[in-house]
Protein backbone atom coordinates (compact mmCIF):
# COMPACT_ATOMS: atom_id res chain seq x y z
CA UNK A 1 0.00 0.00 0.00
CA UNK A 2 1.16 3.14 -0.94
CA UNK A 3 -0.01 6.70 1.62
CA UNK A 4 1.24 10.17 0.11
CA UNK A 5 1.40 12.47 2.37
CA UNK A 6 2.79 9.66 4.74
CA UNK A 7 4.76 11.83 7.26
CA UNK A 8 2.07 13.96 7.92
CA UNK A 9 -0.34 14.25 10.80
CA UNK A 10 -3.18 12.07 9.26
CA UNK A 11 -1.13 10.24 6.87
CA UNK A 12 0.96 8.91 9.34
CA UNK A 13 -1.78 7.87 11.94
CA UNK A 14 -2.80 5.95 8.75
CA UNK A 15 0.88 4.54 8.25
CA UNK A 16 0.55 2.82 11.68
CA UNK A 17 -2.75 1.44 11.53
CA UNK A 18 -1.89 -0.42 8.74
CA UNK A 19 1.13 -1.80 9.91
CA UNK A 20 -0.69 -2.80 13.11
CA UNK A 21 -2.96 -4.85 10.71
CA UNK A 22 0.27 -6.74 9.03
CA UNK A 23 -0.07 -4.56 5.71
CA UNK A 24 3.33 -3.79 3.86
CA UNK A 25 3.29 0.45 3.65
CA UNK A 26 5.54 2.38 1.96
CA UNK A 27 4.41 6.26 2.95
CA UNK A 28 5.95 9.13 -0.16
CA UNK A 29 5.64 12.52 1.54
CA UNK A 30 7.59 15.65 -0.01
CA UNK A 31 8.81 16.36 3.35
CA UNK A 32 8.40 20.71 3.47
CA UNK A 33 8.95 22.90 5.93
CA UNK A 34 5.64 24.91 5.93
CA UNK A 35 3.62 21.30 5.55
CA UNK A 36 2.86 18.81 8.47
CA UNK A 37 5.03 16.63 7.58
CA UNK A 38 7.89 15.41 10.64
CA UNK A 39 9.88 12.54 10.43
CA UNK A 40 9.31 11.65 14.05
CA UNK A 41 5.76 10.81 12.42
CA UNK A 42 6.55 7.39 11.54
CA UNK A 43 9.23 6.68 14.55
CA UNK A 44 8.55 2.86 15.34
CA UNK A 45 6.08 2.10 12.57
CA UNK A 46 7.73 0.12 10.54
CA UNK A 47 6.60 2.26 7.10
CA UNK A 48 9.47 2.95 4.53
CA UNK A 49 9.67 6.70 3.96
CA UNK A 50 10.49 7.71 0.77
CA UNK A 51 10.93 11.70 0.28
CA UNK A 52 9.66 12.72 -2.80
CA UNK A 53 7.41 15.28 -4.35
CA UNK A 54 4.68 14.51 -6.50
CA UNK A 55 5.13 17.64 -8.58
CA UNK A 56 7.93 16.87 -9.96
CA UNK A 57 9.09 13.23 -8.61
CA UNK A 58 9.40 9.86 -11.04
CA UNK A 59 6.37 8.39 -9.30
CA UNK A 60 6.19 4.91 -11.38
CA UNK A 61 8.72 2.78 -9.09
CA UNK A 62 6.27 4.10 -5.96
CA UNK A 63 2.95 3.36 -7.26
CA UNK A 64 4.16 0.04 -9.50
CA UNK A 65 1.89 -3.27 -8.20
CA UNK A 66 0.01 -1.49 -5.42
CA UNK A 67 -3.11 -2.65 -4.77
CA UNK A 68 -4.67 0.39 -2.57
CA UNK A 69 -3.59 4.24 -2.88
CA UNK A 70 -4.36 6.58 0.67
CA UNK A 71 -4.44 10.05 -1.33
CA UNK A 72 -3.41 12.25 1.54
CA UNK A 73 -0.69 14.52 0.50
CA UNK A 74 -1.91 17.82 0.32
CA UNK A 75 -1.54 21.40 1.33
CA UNK A 76 -3.84 22.82 3.65
CA UNK A 77 -3.49 26.20 4.70
CA UNK A 78 -6.07 28.64 4.06
CA UNK A 79 -3.70 31.97 4.40
CA UNK A 80 -1.55 30.03 2.44
CA UNK A 81 -3.25 29.47 -0.33
CA UNK A 82 -4.18 33.06 -0.70
CA UNK A 83 -0.84 34.31 -0.25
CA UNK A 84 0.82 31.86 -2.80
CA UNK A 85 -1.94 30.58 -4.83
CA UNK A 86 0.05 29.17 -7.81
CA UNK A 87 1.81 26.72 -4.81
CA UNK A 88 -1.27 25.56 -3.29
CA UNK A 89 -2.74 24.79 -6.86
CA UNK A 90 0.24 22.72 -7.98
CA UNK A 91 -0.02 20.56 -4.85
CA UNK A 92 -3.77 20.02 -4.74
CA UNK A 93 -4.17 19.62 -8.40
CA UNK A 94 -1.50 19.56 -10.73
CA UNK A 95 0.51 16.97 -9.11
CA UNK A 96 -2.76 14.95 -8.73
CA UNK A 97 -2.86 14.91 -12.19
CA UNK A 98 0.66 13.37 -12.44
CA UNK A 99 -0.54 11.06 -9.68
CA UNK A 100 -3.20 9.77 -11.80
CA UNK A 101 -1.20 9.29 -14.96
CA UNK A 102 1.26 7.33 -12.83
CA UNK A 103 -1.09 4.92 -11.37
CA UNK A 104 -2.90 4.39 -14.83
CA UNK A 105 0.81 2.90 -15.95
CA UNK A 106 1.89 1.28 -12.72
CA UNK A 107 -1.28 0.40 -10.98
CA UNK A 108 -4.44 0.40 -13.20
CA UNK A 109 -6.76 -1.64 -10.15
CA UNK A 110 -5.58 -0.07 -7.35
CA UNK A 111 -8.46 1.64 -5.04
CA UNK A 112 -7.60 5.15 -4.22
CA UNK A 113 -9.37 6.59 -1.16
CA UNK A 114 -8.64 10.16 -1.74
CA UNK A 115 -8.34 13.31 1.59
CA UNK A 116 -10.76 15.78 0.56
CA UNK A 117 -12.38 19.03 2.39
CA UNK A 118 -15.16 20.74 3.65
CA UNK A 119 -13.61 23.88 3.00
CA UNK A 120 -15.14 24.26 -0.31
CA UNK A 121 -18.47 24.16 0.35
CA UNK A 122 -17.85 27.95 1.69
CA UNK A 123 -19.98 29.37 3.88
CA UNK A 124 -23.26 27.43 4.84
CA UNK A 125 -26.86 27.42 3.27
CA UNK A 126 -28.31 25.45 6.10
CA UNK A 127 -26.34 23.26 8.58
CA UNK A 128 -26.01 20.62 9.16
CA UNK A 129 -24.34 20.63 5.63
CA UNK A 130 -24.63 17.78 3.09
CA UNK A 131 -23.02 16.56 0.44
CA UNK A 132 -25.92 18.05 -2.35
CA UNK A 133 -24.59 21.94 -0.76
CA UNK A 134 -23.94 24.24 -2.92
CA UNK A 135 -19.83 24.78 -3.52
CA UNK A 136 -18.70 28.39 -3.25
CA UNK A 137 -15.10 27.97 -2.38
CA UNK A 138 -13.87 30.64 -0.34
CA UNK A 139 -10.70 30.82 -1.11
CA UNK A 140 -7.90 29.64 -3.04
CA UNK A 141 -7.42 25.84 -1.16
CA UNK A 142 -11.07 25.39 -1.47
CA UNK A 143 -10.67 26.15 -5.40
CA UNK A 144 -7.28 23.63 -5.57
CA UNK A 145 -9.00 20.93 -3.28
CA UNK A 146 -12.22 20.81 -5.01
CA UNK A 147 -9.98 20.64 -8.41
CA UNK A 148 -7.86 17.69 -7.04
CA UNK A 149 -11.15 15.76 -5.92
CA UNK A 150 -13.18 16.45 -9.10
CA UNK A 151 -9.93 14.94 -11.13
CA UNK A 152 -10.12 11.87 -9.04
CA UNK A 153 -13.49 11.54 -9.51
CA UNK A 154 -13.30 11.86 -12.95
CA UNK A 155 -10.74 9.00 -13.03
CA UNK A 156 -13.31 6.64 -11.49
CA UNK A 157 -16.03 7.52 -14.09
CA UNK A 158 -13.71 7.05 -17.62
CA UNK A 159 -11.22 4.41 -15.93
CA UNK A 160 -13.51 2.79 -14.41
CA UNK A 161 -10.98 2.62 -10.94
CA UNK A 162 -12.69 2.21 -7.36
CA UNK A 163 -12.31 5.97 -6.44
CA UNK A 164 -13.61 7.00 -2.89
CA UNK A 165 -13.47 11.14 -1.47
CA UNK A 166 -13.77 12.19 1.70
CA UNK A 167 -14.56 15.49 2.65
CA UNK A 168 -13.09 16.38 6.14
CA UNK A 169 -14.04 18.54 8.72
CA UNK A 170 -11.46 19.58 11.42
CA UNK A 171 -9.01 16.72 12.21
CA UNK A 172 -6.80 16.65 15.63
CA UNK A 173 -4.98 14.26 17.53
CA UNK A 174 -1.38 13.00 17.81
CA UNK A 175 1.07 13.90 15.33
CA UNK A 176 -1.02 17.63 14.50
CA UNK A 177 1.20 20.42 13.55
CA UNK A 178 1.29 22.25 16.76
CA UNK A 179 3.85 25.28 15.99
CA UNK A 180 1.60 27.48 14.67
CA UNK A 181 -1.78 27.08 12.96
CA UNK A 182 -1.11 26.38 9.84
CA UNK A 183 -2.65 23.35 9.64
CA UNK A 184 -5.70 24.12 12.44
CA UNK A 185 -6.37 26.36 15.31
CA UNK A 186 -6.05 23.25 17.33
CA UNK A 187 -2.44 23.07 17.32
CA UNK A 188 -1.62 26.50 17.99
CA UNK A 189 -4.36 25.76 21.25
CA UNK A 190 -2.74 22.49 22.28
CA UNK A 191 1.11 24.24 21.86
CA UNK A 192 -0.12 27.44 23.96
CA UNK A 193 -1.78 24.78 26.68
CA UNK A 194 1.36 22.74 27.15
CA UNK A 195 3.40 25.54 27.13
CA UNK A 196 1.01 27.50 29.69
CA UNK A 197 0.43 30.67 27.61
CA UNK A 198 -2.81 31.96 26.84
CA UNK A 199 -4.16 30.90 23.50
CA UNK A 200 -6.55 33.22 21.09
CA UNK A 201 -10.04 32.44 20.36
CA UNK A 202 -10.97 34.30 17.22
CA UNK A 203 -14.77 35.15 17.32
CA UNK A 204 -16.48 32.14 19.29
CA UNK A 205 -19.26 31.62 18.53
CA UNK A 206 -19.06 29.39 15.74
CA UNK A 207 -20.02 25.86 15.59
CA UNK A 208 -17.79 23.38 14.41
CA UNK A 209 -17.41 19.53 14.88
CA UNK A 210 -14.13 18.14 14.88
CA UNK A 211 -13.22 14.49 14.17
CA UNK A 212 -10.44 12.67 16.36
CA UNK A 213 -7.17 10.95 14.32
CA UNK A 214 -8.32 7.58 15.43
CA UNK A 215 -12.00 7.64 13.82
CA UNK A 216 -10.80 9.10 10.75
CA UNK A 217 -8.40 6.39 10.06
CA UNK A 218 -11.10 4.45 10.81
CA UNK A 219 -12.94 6.24 8.01
CA UNK A 220 -10.67 5.85 5.62
CA UNK A 221 -10.27 2.17 5.94
CA UNK A 222 -14.05 1.77 5.71
CA UNK A 223 -14.16 3.24 2.76
CA UNK A 224 -11.54 1.64 0.96
CA UNK A 225 -13.13 -1.77 1.95
CA UNK A 226 -16.57 -1.19 0.91
CA UNK A 227 -17.25 -1.66 -2.41
CA UNK A 228 -20.65 0.25 -2.67
CA UNK A 229 -18.48 4.05 -1.48
CA UNK A 230 -16.73 3.92 -5.22
CA UNK A 231 -16.93 6.57 -7.13
CA UNK A 232 -18.77 8.40 -4.51
CA UNK A 233 -17.48 11.56 -2.28
CA UNK A 234 -18.80 11.93 0.94
CA UNK A 235 -18.77 14.07 4.13
CA UNK A 236 -17.20 13.45 7.07
CA UNK A 237 -17.86 14.83 10.70
CA UNK A 238 -16.84 14.09 14.13
CA UNK A 239 -17.97 14.92 17.36
CA UNK A 240 -21.64 16.42 18.35
CA UNK A 241 -21.17 20.19 17.14
CA UNK A 242 -19.94 22.99 19.55
CA UNK A 243 -18.87 26.65 19.42
CA UNK A 244 -15.34 27.59 19.65
CA UNK A 245 -15.58 29.45 22.55
CA UNK A 246 -17.54 25.86 24.44
CA UNK A 247 -14.53 23.98 22.30
CA UNK A 248 -12.06 26.58 24.79
CA UNK A 249 -13.07 25.58 27.75
CA UNK A 250 -13.54 21.59 26.87
CA UNK A 251 -9.44 21.87 25.64
CA UNK A 252 -8.80 23.75 29.05
CA UNK A 253 -10.64 20.89 31.13
CA UNK A 254 -8.86 18.26 29.61
CA UNK A 255 -5.66 19.54 30.34
CA UNK A 256 -6.36 19.03 33.67
CA UNK A 257 -8.55 22.71 34.57
CA UNK A 258 -4.70 24.14 33.17
CA UNK A 259 -4.96 27.01 31.00
CA UNK A 260 -6.70 30.38 29.93
CA UNK A 261 -7.57 32.18 26.69
CA UNK A 262 -8.76 35.77 25.27
CA UNK A 263 -11.54 36.25 22.62
CA UNK A 264 -10.70 38.51 20.10
CA UNK A 265 -12.04 39.61 16.23
CA UNK A 266 -11.06 37.95 13.47
CA UNK A 267 -7.84 39.44 11.58
CA UNK A 268 -8.76 41.23 8.55
CA UNK A 269 -7.01 38.47 6.42
CA UNK A 270 -8.93 35.35 7.35
CA UNK A 271 -12.45 37.38 8.33
CA UNK A 272 -12.92 37.87 4.34
CA UNK A 273 -12.28 33.32 4.20
CA UNK A 274 -13.96 32.54 7.37
CA UNK A 275 -17.21 30.36 6.85
CA UNK A 276 -18.60 31.00 9.85
CA UNK A 277 -20.84 27.82 11.72
CA UNK A 278 -20.32 24.64 9.97
CA UNK A 279 -20.86 21.11 10.80
CA UNK A 280 -21.26 18.25 8.43
CA UNK A 281 -24.18 15.58 7.74
CA UNK A 282 -22.00 12.49 7.24
CA UNK A 283 -25.28 10.24 7.35
CA UNK A 284 -24.66 8.74 3.64
CA UNK A 285 -20.96 7.22 4.58
CA UNK A 286 -22.77 5.87 7.92
CA UNK A 287 -25.18 4.40 6.19
CA UNK A 288 -22.92 3.40 3.52
CA UNK A 289 -20.01 1.76 5.73
CA UNK A 290 -21.33 1.51 9.21
CA UNK A 291 -18.76 3.55 10.20
CA UNK A 292 -19.66 6.42 13.09
CA UNK A 293 -17.27 8.18 15.49
CA UNK A 294 -16.08 6.45 18.71
CA UNK A 295 -14.15 9.02 20.37
CA UNK A 296 -16.11 11.91 22.14
CA UNK A 297 -14.46 15.42 21.83
CA UNK A 298 -13.38 15.40 25.77
CA UNK A 299 -11.40 11.82 25.45
CA UNK A 300 -9.74 12.98 22.24
CA UNK A 301 -8.72 16.15 23.80
CA UNK A 302 -7.35 14.75 26.95
CA UNK A 303 -5.85 11.84 24.27
CA UNK A 304 -4.12 14.63 22.53
CA UNK A 305 -2.61 16.80 25.42
CA UNK A 306 -1.44 13.55 27.08
CA UNK A 307 0.42 12.58 23.67
CA UNK A 308 2.24 15.79 23.30
CA UNK A 309 2.72 16.32 26.78
CA UNK A 310 6.75 14.69 26.68
CA UNK A 311 6.96 15.21 22.93
CA UNK A 312 6.49 18.84 22.44
CA UNK A 313 9.87 19.91 21.90
CA UNK A 314 9.93 17.25 18.64
CA UNK A 315 7.26 19.02 17.21
CA UNK A 316 8.23 22.90 17.64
Amino acid sequence: MLVTGGAGFLGSGLCHALCRLGAEVTALDALLPEGGANRANLAESGVRLVEADLREADLAPHVAGIDVLFNMAAQTSHAGSMADPFTDLAINATAQLRLIAALRAGAPKATVVHASTRQFYGRPHYLPVDEKHPINPPDANGVSKLAGEQYWLMEGRVQGRPVVSLRLTNCYGPRLRVKDARQTFLGIWFRRLLEGEPFEVWGGAQLRDLAYLDDVVAAFLAAAETPACAGRAFNLGGASPVSLTELAEAAIAANGGEGRYVTREFPAERASIDIGSFHADDTSFRSATGWAPAVTLPEGLRRSLDWFRPRLNDYL
